[in-house]
């Protein structure tokens, strides 16, 4: 018997050694069909399989695996490892209406407070829900302010570990306990007839907002639209061809407190609710009561918003999240950070071998080893509790999210997040493959910036190569 299994072992051994070989050769060809030096690029491959083929699970391939390189927004699959392994993928989060008094004959006297939670994903079907509920208390006139209490996080709305360059688009978007729809309005331009300027319609409807529509709708279907914000002037200027389909951006507004409580002023009129006071922030009366709460999506639902479509904002949500899960109120990024931490060293990767200051990787001084990135991917999928939601979490090639148009030779086979500064690639993920067998990859560029494009064919060429048998 024991020959059998020292035979085995043997076999097993040389049959792993070769199909690194193999995989080292493959990986060689693909990169030399490439223009990247090697220097500039940190690959490590994980297979994921214990037992398959005498394999076991293990590194099977490297280059610069143990060099300190900047991830950028690959850094979101440590936020959301963190985030499942401290939260659990169902954990909810509240926002909450509440007033001192009870309503009588329909009429409200004094403020009604809307408390924040922290759910990055309260949007306009949320407010409307929450609204739905409050009005079965039969309140149609409210004869005080919209108080909006976001004190569950600090005020810091854009942290200092954020590019300190500010931008009005979307990912740039400031947090609060307190946000609705992203921190982000959307302008929708829909030409007309030639010579005519297009329609512009802002969503949510938001009265708040000017609109200085200088486009113009010409013969056609090409579409050269331009959308910026400065405070609340949204100008809209270029071209529309008439039979070009709708356009569309996404900016970031500058002061969740105020865009929040606005806009459940509006749903409210919109039921028929009079305010007759206005938006201030403040914070919920202990003496208050409860009249309206509506629960956010499970959390695991948030980490898939800010992994498919690489949301910055949703990333440092998530983070202060953690601290005030971890009994720090009210919530900071720093303390979110140090769970983040945390939650790496516990997977065993010494807290001196990594750097990470902000959960989205919008920051050039994250740094990781591309071994211990792969390392998390591991341990993710190795934790049965929320293996399917942080795998679920990743884009699918040629499918949704970032990778919807990339890898579509090898739609569905490959789930990878995506990663880009200037000067900085990254493609780390899962590959299937069709005899069962997985593996996990983390591949990184950090050089020249001309040359991300050519890292990005790269990489997916690699990934690529992983899915084949």
């Amino acid at each position: 018997m024991k020959l059998i299994l020292s035979l085995l072992f043997i076999f097993g051994t040389a049959n792993a050694n070769k199909q690194k070989a193999d995989l080292a050769a493959r990986f060689e060809k693909v990169m030399k069909a490439h223009p990247i030096s090697k220097k500039d690029l940190g690959l490590a491959v994980y297979s994921l399989d214990v037992g398959h083929n005498g394999q076991g699970q293990g590194l099977i391939y490297g280059l610069n695996e143990e060099r300190d390189m900047i991830p950028a927004s690959l850094t979101k699959i440590v936020t959301a490892f963190a985030v499942l392994q401290n939260l659990g993928p169902s954990a909810k989060l509240q926002t909450t209406l509440w007033a001192e008094n009870e309503p009588v004959n329909g009429v409200l006297k004094g403020d009604l407070v809307l408390k924040g939670g922290g759910d990055s994903g309260f949007v306009s079907e949320t407010m409307w829900f929450l609204v739905n509920e409050f009005l079965r208390t039969g309140v149609k006139r409210i004869e005080g302010n919209i108080v909006v209490d976001d004190s569950e996080f600090d005020g810091i709305r854009t942290d200092k570990s954020r590019d300190p360059v500010r931008v009005d688009r979307a990912y740039d978007a400031p947090v609060g306990a307190m946000s609705f729809n992203w921190n982000s309005i959307s302008i929708f331009v829909r030409p007309s007839q030639a010579g005519s300027p297009p329609t512009v319609i802002l969503d949510p409807i938001d009265n708040g907002y000017k609109v200085k529509n200088k486009a113009k709708t010409v013969a056609g279907s090409a579409s050269n639209i331009q959308v910026a914000r400065r405070g609340q002037n949204i100008t809209v200027t270029g071209t529309i061809g008439e039979s070009a389909t709708e356009a569309v951006s996404y900016k970031n507004i500058d002061d969740p407190v105020e865009w929040s409580g606005r806009n459940l002023v509006f749903f409210l009129g919109q039921r028929g609710v009079k305010v007759t006071g206005k938006v201030v922030s403040g914070k919920r009366k202990m003496s208050m009561k409860m009249l309206a709460k509506a629960d956010s999506k499970p959390i695991s639902l948030a980490v898939l918003d800010m992994m498919k479509f690489s949301n910055n904002y949703v990333a440092e949500m998530l983070a202060k999240t953690l601290s005030v899960h971890s009994g720090k109120i009210p919530g900071t990024l720093e303390d979110g950070m140090r769970v983040i931490r945390e939650s790496i060293v516990k997977i065993g990767i010494p807290e001196n071998r990594f750097t990470l200051i902000n959960p989205s990787g919008l920051n050039r001084r994250n740094q990781m080893k591309p071994v211990d990135l792969a390392k998390v991917l591991v341990e993710g999928f190795n934790h049965f509790p929320t293996f399917s939601e942080f795998v679920t979490s990743f884009p699918l090639s040629g499918l949704d999210g970032t990778l919807k148009s990339r890898m579509k030779e090898q739609e569905g086979w490959i789930r990878a997040k995506t990663g880009l500064l200037s000067g900085v690639v990254g493609l780390a993920g899962y590959a299937g493959r069709k005899d069962g067998s997985h593996r996990a990859f983390v591949f990184i560029f950090n050089g020249k910036a001309n040359d991300g494009y050519s890292a990005r064919r790269l990489f997916d060429d690699l990934a690529m190569e992983l899915v084949q048998l």
